[in-house]
């Protein structure tokens, strides 16, 4: 066996600008409530959700007027893997209902991986996936 050698033990948090930070604040609460996160920190301007392992940050930009495009250098994706294929379906449900944009519905993408992408307030694509269901992963 392969001895491990790498000194990072996770991502610990991602930490993004939002150009409404209600806006994002409202979308990001009902997102992490959901997904079963809780508040990590609340200031003026700034909020973080973690589920123990991964934190995730949100904070007013300081030229909201910047639109993200996808395709454009910089961010792609963040991706929160869930427990099973029932749970993908279960937040394309929730996202429905909320009205978030759905960018490509849950579905089988690659071999054993399935997943669904959606948008943020802010256009930022996230992904709710799980892959090895079908292996016993």
């Amino acid at each position: 066996m392969a001895k491990n050698t790498s000194r990072v033990v996770c991502i610990d948090h991602i930490a993004i600008r939002v150009s409404d930070y209600e806006k994002s604040k409202a979308f990001y609460s009902a997102l992490f409530d959901f997904l079963g996160f809780e508040v990590l920190d609340e200031y003026p301007q700034m909020m973080g959700w973690t589920n123990g392992q991964t934190r995730y940050w949100i904070g007013q930009a300081e030229e909201p007027d910047h639109e993200f495009r996808i395709g454009q250098p910089g961010f792609h994706h963040y991706a929160f893997q869930l427990r099973s294929r029932k749970d993908v379906d279960e937040l394309q449900a929730f996202l429905e209902e909320q009205g978030v944009e759905i960018f490509d519905p849950a579905d089988e993408y690659y071999e054993d991986y399935y997943a669904v992408f959606f948008l943020d307030p802010d256009g930022l694509k996230l992904e709710g996936m799980k892959y090895g269901e079908k292996g016993g992963a």
